[in-house]
């Protein structure tokens, strides 16, 4: 089994534990690992879609693990009941569903002590949630496949402190933690919001948009050049 950078990156947050549930496992990779590298005791693999979730159980099989990874159809945490899990992992989806996921089963959010999260999109709306919803952003990790730099959160319950609202787009831990790939991470966005600004510079009825999208790049070019000058000194 070869284990992608991005999916490398989630094991690597997962610490020893009894029971890890793995929403919207796809083809099972991850809770595989987990078990037979003696990480987690016993996994529950979900997916919304049966398709993939055949293709995860048929995997499962294949390792002979099914006495300890049980796979389940559904919809995010609604496929456990309370206190059934010691991390959640919710992967491979947007930033704003992983938020309504977590918002959509509270209860059984309260009971899971840590989550390990990487959304594909929105990261900035993600941290606010978080944020609001009285969770912590314990660690953060970059990893890079096929030109994509992916965000990877370890989540526990608590009280979470932003010094300044660039830190939704751009993690605290990131800067604090030195990873390696922030700098391209950092010029990748850079690079997108030129971009956007570049195609909306000639309509006069974006003006306002123009304007923040400015302010979110300098805020960023802030962060990026603090960052290389506190390293340098």
């Amino acid at each position: 089994m070869k284990i992608t950078p991005r999916l490398s990156s989630i094991i690597h947050l997962v610490e020893n534990c009894g029971s890890v549930a793995d929403i919207g496992t796809d083809h099972g990779y991850v809770p595989v690992y987990l078990i037979e590298n003696k990480i987690c005791k016993r996994a529950i693999a979900s997916d919304v879609n049966i398709g993939p979730l055949n293709i995860a159980k048929d995997y499962i099989q294949s390792r002979k693990l099914s006495n300890k990874i049980e796979t389940r159809l559904g919809n995010g945490l609604k496929v456990l009941n309370s206190n059934e899990a010691d991390i959640a992992i919710i992967a491979g989806m947007g930033g704003l569903l992983i938020a309504d996921i977590l918002d959509e089963s509270k209860e059984v959010a309260r009971s899971i002590p840590f989550f390990i999260l990487q959304p594909m999109t929105a990261s900035d709306k993600l941290r606010k949630y978080l944020y609001n919803n009285g969770y912590e952003i314990v660690k953060e990790k970059l990893s890079k496949e096929n030109e994509r730099i992916y965000e990877t959160m370890l989540v526990k319950h608590g009280e979470m402190k932003i010094s300044d609202d660039i830190n939704f787009e751009i993690g605290e831990k990131l800067i604090q933690q030195q990873d390696e790939l922030l700098i391209p991470f950092i010029d990748k966005k850079l690079s997108k919001i030129s971009i956007i600004m570049d195609n909306i510079k000639s309509n006069s009825n974006e003006t306002v948009k123009y304007k923040q999208l400015q302010e979110k790049h300098n805020k960023i070019l802030e962060v990026k050049k603090a960052y290389e000058s506190e390293r340098h000194n």
